[in-house]
């Protein structure tokens, strides 16, 4: 007699997967084209925006958009004229982003076999940009550090997401692109993808696709 798949013999019972540079990737053509224009690195105004005093309040929710343009923008000051350094705030704040299709295909599949969440060190403007972005049937929830006032690689908000998809963290794979939060990860017992492309990602979701697909949840 044939035994009937479980949950339990799915090699994750969550799936719970960082969103920017993996899921969401950003254009900074415009960023970068004037900061060669004003004869700055490239990369300058990224290193401002989250640099000391900005990264860390940011994503805990601490800073509204406006703030943050205007912190950014000081942290350039003396490199730069006034107006320009506000010019580059203003400009990294609204570069444009999209999703990468491969990795959203994976996960949308990877949803039909267990939870999927987002985990992500975000801003507390994160729910209008992700409404401006197909991801419909993509995830069970989002974990914002914004939200909950704990960021990535503290290992609070990975058992927070883990809580919410229902797993325990031996049971979760995590995803994603800096080496702390996956350490960090790993260090609880979760199997970890550190993320480049979706190449690194497709051989960790491998053996979950190939199994039966569960009963729909509730």
């Amino acid at each position: 007699m044939t035994i009937p798949a479980t949950r339990t013999a799915a090699p994750y019972d969550a799936v719970l997967t960082d969103l920017d540079d993996v899921i969401r990737l950003f254009d900074s053509t415009e960023v970068s084209r004037l900061e060669r224009a004003a004869g700055l690195p490239v990369g300058s105004t990224a290193e401002s925006a989250f640099g000391p005093g900005r990264g860390e309040p940011l994503v805990l929710g601490q800073l509204t958009k406006d703030a943050w343009v205007e912190s950014t923008a000081s942290g350039l000051a003396g490199r730069v004229p006034a107006a320009r350094a506000r010019e580059l705030a203003t400009a990294f704040t609204r570069s444009p982003f999209r999703t990468d299709p491969e990795v959203v295909e994976l996960l949308r599949a990877a949803r039909a076999h267990c939870p999927v969440w987002i985990v992500t060190n975000g801003t507390p403007w994160l729910d209008e940009d992700l409404a401006t972005l197909d991801l419909h049937g993509l995830a069970d929830g989002i974990v914002n550090s914004a939200r909950v006032g704990v960021a990535k690689p503290d290992p609070g908000i990975l058992l927070h997401a883990a809580e919410r998809a229902g797993a325990v963290p031996e049971r979760c794979l995590f995803v994603d692109d800096r080496l702390a939060n996956v350490e960090a990860a790993a260090a609880l017992g979760m199997t970890t993808v550190h993320f480049r492309t979706a190449a690194d990602l497709r051989p960790a979701l491998a053996p979950l696709l190939a199994g039966p697909v569960p009963p729909t949840r509730r």
